[in-house]
């Protein structure tokens, strides 16, 4: 089967229905830790706003066991996260063609740099990351126990969307001096343009250093990969 260009559910893709259920007995922790990273669980998804790298997962996994203690079903409505309580509904909308879509997170992952979501097949379908792999995108938790709250469906028509920037932030400093040596030393790397945004707390502003805008995900990989090399390792993957 050619899993990239077979539409599952014939593309009538209807989304995972929030509902209210209690934390699952798996995969809850406090923390964990994955090829020596460790990862903090999350004890309430309240508020839960992020943007980032979305990839996918199908078939090598299909029919395997979630770290909820589901199965995990490429042709459902679910996704992995690795920090989010499990279970959480999410809204992902898909920032360069503005498809949004409901999951369910029952599942842990991914563990590569720069992700923040992996999505089962079928999700990945409908927000049309499927054929390239990765995509830039915003999850935002919803609350069941709040049905005003939810997202209405979306809208038919095409959705004109600003298209968002990439970033690495190499560190968050809350010495300027020390941000603007981080940056002096990325620049005699010829790593690109580098820049310091401040925050946007007037009285304890932290000076982020970032490189960027970048082209592409496979452009924030290379980057990541570089850095690496250089011996920096707490770096993450912006998008704004």
């Amino acid at each position: 089967m050619n899993w990239l260009n077979s539409p599952p559910q014939g593309g009538n893709i209807a989304d995972a229905v929030p509902k209210v259920e209690p934390k699952s007995r798996y995969g809850n922790p406090p923390f964990y830790i994955v090829a020596g990273k460790r990862y903090n669980v999350l004890p309430s998804s309240a508020g839960f706003v992020e943007r980032g790298i979305a990839s996918w997962y199908g078939p090598d996994f299909h029919g395997k066991r979630a770290s909820s203690g589901e199965t995990y079903d490429m042709y459902a409505m679910t996704a992995a996260h690795p920090s989010l309580p499990l279970p959480t509904y999410v809204q992902v909308t898909n920032l360069k063609n503005g498809r949004k879509a409901i999951v369910k997170v029952n599942d842990r992952g991914p563990f590569h740099d720069g992700r923040v979501i992996d999505l089962s097949y079928t999700a990945a379908w409908k927000l049309g990351i499927l054929q390239r792999g990765t995509g830039l995108v915003e999850v935002r938790a919803l609350d069941p126990n709040h049905p005003q709250t939810l997202p209405s469906a979306p809208a038919k028509k095409p959705v004109q969307v600003a298209v968002p920037g990439l970033f690495v932030q190499v560190g968050a400093f809350s010495n300027v001096h020390n941000a603007q040596r981080m940056r002096a030393q990325l620049l005699l790397s010829q790593l690109g343009k580098v820049h310091i945004q401040p925050g946007a707390d007037a009285r304890s502003p932290l000076y982020r250093v970032r490189i960027g805008p970048l082209s592409s995900v496979g452009a924030a990989d290379l980057m990541a990969h570089r850095l690496e090399a250089m011996g920096l390792k707490d770096f993450r993957v912006v998008v704004e």
